[in-house]
């Protein structure tokens, strides 16, 4: 789908056949929980479900509709903010345990595709970490150190395998990984689903509550409740946490382009370099019928519903991409996906801070396969009551003092800060004469913030432009025809409907002065 037609399709949501799932229409009990049927909720669901436990899995969508159809599905131990920081800011052994626990989920992916005979493309690859232009080899001498000392094999060759550009001196990483992600998630819940799980999509949460060790999970439409001993919440930005979470991570939105180049001109392997926010780049294969293997290049981050230039970072990544694979026929696949940014670069899997029966996946990083599969394994630790050798690296809970993690803590809640001030500034002005068929804006009726959406047949929608969760003022994403916060990075439809937390609640609509209506 080309990124002017609305919200933009990956490769993969294109090139997977899903199961699909009813909605919850009845109340439900159970031992376990899931909210969110993602890479990280199917695998602690089907852990969990292995050992007997009785496990429901809801999703407001479908399985896999959230950000895990919008990776690019790199399978990498070498962390994406790289060895020589996380040993800077958790210490030697924190980037040893780090290096340990991304190994062993790809190792996992590997074992339960083998295993399970699961066509998702899984396959071994080396990764080549290369220099981006000013930077000196010194920044690949000091990961390499760093990697090697938390236990990555890492080799110093004089370039990465590619004819159409000379990388320079970079670091090879053997035994990497690629995958199709839906393919490989549509396997997983089937098996869960074999071993005794449930699974219901389509089926909104509302509310979640916590109490005397029973969580309750109410569900919007039909309003039916689940209850648990145990809730688990894989949502990418946790839904049923108003603040704590939110103060240790930022948002950001993440674009990706799809070339077909002719079958076997690039090298199988990952890439990356080491520009700020940085290329990341790999294959998916061609068919044995197909001519084509498709190029798949992301960067060109930014703060989610904080820029609006979504056009240009496209056309960032396909200039850059042309000017290293000359042999680009065109460019059929454009999207975006929202990642999480902890401020001490590690993802928060674990215990919710101050709940004993609440668990919680989030802070992916950029790396959500390997930390959605690790939580996994650490969530279904934790409700075994076993030991887990990762846990306390993860934990949601933790408070790191290291001076460059409080410097982001501190940076990415004064942006927080500086997004509330849309409240006191002119907003776009109050005529909507001149907007556009298929896009928003935002103005102001009196004192009240409104966004307006114009559909395809030129009818306006107006709702409330405060986000429901902290009551930022929401900004219009031109690209994925949405209305994004640019506080938390609650995301909503070009109608108000929420689509991406922490926000749990649509926008409201309103009256003839802008004030949400009543009971909305």
């Amino acid at each position: 789908m080309h990124p002017d037609s609305g919200q933009t399709t990956s490769i993969w949501m294109d090139s997977a056949s899903l199961p699909n799932y009813a909605a919850l229409t009845d109340a439900a009990e159970c031992e376990v929980c899931i909210i969110g049927a993602g890479i990280a909720g199917l695998t602690t669901a089907y852990l969990l479900a292995l050992e007997g436990r009785r496990v429901i899995v809801i999703d407001d969508g479908q399985i896999g509709s959230g950000e895990t159809s919008r990776t690019t599905a790199h399978l990498s131990s070498e962390i994406d903010d790289r060895y020589v920081e996380v040993a800077r800011v958790h210490g030697s052994e924190g980037a040893r345990i780090a290096a340990a626990s991304h190994t062993a989920a790809i190792d996992f992916i590997e074992a339960f595709a083998r295993d399970n005979a699961v066509d998702c493309d899984f396959a071994r690859i080396d990764g080549y970490l290369f220099l981006s232009e000013g930077d000196t080899p010194d920044v690949l001498d000091d990961e390499h150190d760093a990697a090697r000392s938390a236990g990555i094999a890492v080799e110093k060759v004089e370039r990465a395998p590619l004819a159409s550009f000379d990388t320079g001196p970079c670091l090879r990483f053997p035994n990497q990984a690629r995958f199709h992600p839906l393919a490989y998630l549509s396997a997983l819940a089937e098996a869960f689903v074999e071993a005794g799980g449930r699974i219901f999509c389509g089926s909104h949460v509302s509310n979640t509550e916590s109490k005397n060790g029973i969580a309750t999970v109410t569900i919007e439409k039909p309003e039916v409740k689940i209850t648990a001993k145990q809730l688990v919440v894989c949502t990418n930005s946790p839904i049923h946490d108003l603040y704590a979470m939110h103060t240790k991570q930022a948002p950001y939105r993440s674009y990706v382009v799809a070339a077909r180049v002719p079958k076997g001109t690039v090298i199988d392997a990952l890439y990356w370099d080491t520009e700020d926010p940085y290329h990341y780049v790999r294959l998916q294969l061609a068919r044995n019928s197909e001519r084509y293997d498709t190029l798949i290049v992301g960067g060109e981050d930014h703060k989610t519903g904080q820029e609006t230039d979504m056009q240009q970072r496209f056309a960032n990544l396909e200039q850059w991409t042309r000017e290293h694979f000359p042999g680009i026929v065109d460019f059929p696949y454009h999207w975006s996906g929202q990642v999480m940014e902890p401020a001490d670069l590690l993802a928060f899997i674990g215990r919710n801070p101050g709940d004993d029966n609440v668990f919680i996946c989030t802070g992916d990083s950029g790396m959500g396969m390997t930390h959605g599969t690790m939580a996994g394994i650490i969530i279904s630790d934790l409700i075994a009551g076993r030991e887990n050798p990762w846990a306390a690296l993860y934990d949601p809970s933790r408070i790191s003092i290291n001076y460059d993690a409080l410097k982001s803590f501190v940076k990415e809640n004064a942006n927080v800060g500086v997004m509330y001030t849309d409240w006191l500034r002119p907003l776009d002005g109050e005529s909507l004469d001149n907007l556009p068929c298929g896009e928003g804006t935002v103005i102001r009726r009196k004192t009240h913030p409104v966004a307006v959406y114009c559909d395809d047949n030129g009818a306006l929608h107006e709702m409330t432009a405060v986000c429901p969760h902290l009551k930022c003022i929401v900004h219009w994403n031109t690209l994925e025809k949405s209305w994004d916060c640019p506080c938390h990075g609650s995301r909503f439809d070009a109608l108000g409907k929420v689509i991406t937390g922490p926000a749990v609640s649509s926008l409201a609509k309103v009256d003839a002065d802008g004030k949400p209506s009543e009971g909305a």
